[in-house]
């Protein structure tokens, strides 16, 4: 029979909700980062209650001030925004874990005055050989040798110059609690022993640290993945403890988000997978509404008929006890698609002013543009704002016009028909006696010269043209192009080309 989850779990709802989400600083941010943190903002919003967003920074070999920038980078790349932590400060900083060693030590002396803690001698060695005397297995780790050590035990351990570390006492029966994604879930007594908080000299470990932050800073709810499930039943013990040492007053609910799983196979989705590198999906070209929908469609969704939400619809719906516990995987293709219908969703001027930084990084224009390519930017984007999925796929569609000389495709050129010069010859002839050089005025006169007396099928006609044009295969619309290029460039352009070909 299982144990009943702890009477003392919060029952906070509404605004008295509280998540955080607490990183480490080390290496680039990865997606699944971002959908934990898109979670708990998510839950936050519809609740109309707080996220706090704390860093994690007490592995000093690990932790950097450059992961720790990446990390503001990417939530305001994001714009997921925060009630309370770093850069915005609260009434419980400091946010950084390398700030609160004042902090720990007054929380570890309630524990101690409560008697929940205790020194612990032991070293790993001993441990070992304990174990092995006493015909258990080594795996199973320390053996709660220290709990009942005597005044004089302990005395005569000082006295060889050992330092204590300090041990949570865990409790002799079963731990229970019912989590927000999975139901209850029931750690049988005896699953683990007692665990180390503080180390010998004095330094605070992960799991006494983390529990510790979410109790002081009133966390309502622990929303986070599935892989950190088995440090709950400690946090479990822990967060008893400090209960009954007066450090809070509840233990909070616990929720465990679905793994994501790489495109292949059943691993877990590595921070190595280029898939999971935030900055290169960037880079590639998602925006941050196309990502974000996708991500949370990693374990939830909107409707089973609607993978195309905006952020507001999904805050207005997002509970976290609609998560599917079952992993979910990461699929490429599908997220760059909903990115494109993203990206078809936004106002001409905002997709204008978002290519901007993708035609600079492709050195066709300066990062702070020019009027003119401005003006260029503004009438060439909309022919291009239906057919890409990425906006780092722009400059590959406008790039020919910032440029003097265009530079041809090699498929571009293998694709061309024999008879090439003779298509792009009459284009030229046609075009030449054409007054109103708009996309329908150049439609026409090519209809006229290559469909209608040529007797060529529109995918023949417009193929040479188009490389000549753009040095591509696939572009903007073309008639629209040459309007933008104007006649005389349009017509070099077309000239080009035919000498090209020889």
């Amino acid at each position: 029979m299982s144990a009943t989850p702890d009477p003392r779990t919060t029952t906070a709802t509404g605004a008295d909700v509280r998540v955080r989400f607490c990183p480490s600083p080390t290496g680039l941010p990865h997606v699944g980062l971002i959908r934990t943190v898109l979670f708990n903002w998510a839950y936050a919003r519809h609740n109309g209650g707080k996220l706090v967003f704390r860093i994690e920074d007490t592995d000093a070999a690990r932790d950097s001030e450059e992961s720790y920038q990446q990390l503001l980078d990417a939530l305001r790349w994001m714009n997921i925004d925060w009630d309370e932590g770093v850069e915005v400060g609260g009434p419980h900083a400091p946010y950084r874990q390398s700030q609160r060693h004042e902090i720990y030590r007054e929380v570890l002396d309630k524990l101690v005055a409560a008697g929940a803690v205790y020194e612990s001698y032991s070293t790993a060695e001993e441990i070992d050989a304990r174990n092995e005397a006493n015909g258990r297995a080594k795996q199973l780790g320390y053996d709660n040798f220290d709990r009942d050590l005597t005044d004089e035990q302990r005395a005569a351990f000082r006295a060889e110059g050992r330092q204590p570390a300090w041990r949570l006492r865990v409790p002799d029966h079963d731990l229970s609690y019912v989590d927000l994604i999975r139901g209850e879930v029931t750690f049988p007594a005896g699953s683990f022993p007692d665990f180390v908080l503080v180390r010998a000299g004095g330094v605070p470990l992960y799991p006494f640290v983390n529990p510790v932050d979410d109790a002081l800073m009133g966390i309502t709810h622990v929303i986070r993945g599935e892989d950190l499930m088995p440090s709950t039943a400690r946090q479990l013990a822990l967060y008893s403890a400090l209960v009954n040492a007066g450090v809070t007053t509840f233990i909070p609910r616990f929720g465990h988000m679905p793994l994501v799983l790489g495109e292949t196979g059943n691993k877990k989705l590595s921070k190595r997978d280029p898939q999971a590198d935030l900055f290169l999906q960037r880079e590639k070209g998602f925006i941050h509404e196309g990502l974000l929908n996708y991500l949370s469609l990693l374990g939830w969704s909107l409707a089973s008929d609607r993978d195309v939400f905006s952020l507001d619809e999904m805050i207005a719906a997002f509970d976290i006890a609609d998560v599917n516990p079952n992993p979910a995987r990461f699929d490429q293709k599908k997220a760059e698609a909903i990115n494109g219908d993203h990206i078809r969703m936004l106002d001409a001027d905002d997709f204008a002013a978002r290519i901007v930084p993708y035609l600079a990084g492709a050195g066709y224009i300066a990062e702070e543009p020019s009027e003119e390519h401005r003006a260029i930017i503004a009438a060439a984007a909309p022919l291009v704002q239906e057919r890409v999925q990425l906006l780092g796929e722009v400059p590959g569609m406008l790039g020919f016009l910032f440029v003097s000389d265009v530079s041809y495709a090699e498929d571009a050129l293998k694709g061309l028909p024999a008879n090439a010069a003779e298509v792009l010859t009459a284009c030229s002839r046609a075009l030449e006696g054409v007054d109103d050089f708009t996309a329908a005025g150049v439609q026409a006169a090519l209809s006229t010269a290559l469909v209608d007396e040529l007797g060529l099928k529109p995918r023949v006609a417009y193929g040479p043209p188009r490389v000549a044009l753009t040095g591509r295969r696939v572009s903007p619309p073309l008639f629209e192009s040459m309007e933008l290029l104007g006649k005389d460039e349009t017509l070099r352009r077309l000239s080009a080309l035919v000498q090209h070909l020889g």
